[in-house]
């Protein structure tokens, strides 16, 4: 059935149905679906699921009661992070959003030089941190040796820095690991910075989301999630594993840092 067909037999547009189809548009009504599905002849089943994921669409994010809400692309991050039950992260030079503490977090926004909602960006944080009180939720970190050396704020804002990230350490649910200077080679100098997030089972598995690998740089970010590119970053964070301290180790490690700074 052609495209100019089906919008005809629903009493639409082409391009509304093409945008339908290509998820450029932002309303998807139920009697829409309903009539889709009626010209598709789908099952009762995929109706259901269907109908489901129109209502899914339209709910706003809890990002969204903040005063100037979060760029698109960092909507699109915050959204996955609150749908995933757990999350593996690599940090060559700052450390994850979900351990920063307001003072660490200002001090990267001077350094970008952009304007930002300080209060709003500030309580976007706060929210998203709570993730770490849930215990479904598993948070992996790996850090090079040099996040916990670059002086991002001052040695003050350093020293409560590590204090914060000793505390997060000792949560059931997180692991931090440091991957230190002399380490073996590994894959993580050349994959870079990344977070490996992954979906918890959905009861109808065809709305089971596979894993979705994000990657930011200055020019932008990306969103990968191909099998090839996830098993790409599944090896590195094998690797990471391999080359990096334990649990233990890491904490003596950034209280020997703590020193270092004046504590």
């Amino acid at each position: 059935m052609t495209r100019t067909n089906a919008a005809r037999r629903c009493e639409m547009g082409s391009q509304t149905l093409w945008r339908l189809e290509t998820g450029r548009s932002s309303t998807i009504k139920r009697v829409t679906v309903n009539l889709l599905c009626d010209l598709y002849e789908v099952t009762d089943d995929e109706r259901r699921v269907l109908l489901w994921l129109a209502e899914e669409s339209r709910k706003d994010g809890w990002w969204q009661s903040f005063a100037g809400g979060l760029a698109p692309d960092a909507e699109l991050y915050v959204g996955l992070e609150g749908a995933a039950c757990r999350l593996a992260t690599w940090h060559m030079a700052v450390l994850p959003g979900l351990l920063q503490i307001p003072e660490y977090r200002r001090a990267i926004w001077e350094a970008q030089g952009r304007p930002v909602h300080i209060d709003s960006e500030l309580g976007i944080l706060a929210k998203r941190q709570e993730r770490l009180d849930d215990p479904s939720f598993t948070f992996t970190v790996f850090l090079y040796d040099s996040v916990l050396r670059q002086n991002i704020g001052g040695k003050a804002v350093m020293i409560s820095q590590l204090r914060h990230l000793l505390e997060g350490s000792r949560l059931p649910n997180v692991s931090i690991r440091i991957v230190p200077f002399d380490a073996p080679i590994h894959l993580g100098l050349h994959a870079k910075d990344f977070s490996f997030l992954e979906f918890p089972e959905h009861p109808n598995p065809v709305l089971t989301e596979p894993p979705v690998i994000y990657v930011e740089s200055l020019a932008g970010v990306l969103y990968l999630d191909k099998p090839a590119e996830i098993e790409l970053y599944q090896d590195a964070r094998h690797d990471l594993e391999r080359v990096a301290l334990s649990e233990n180790d890491t904490r003596s490690l950034i209280e020997a840092i703590q020193k270092e700074w004046g504590l």
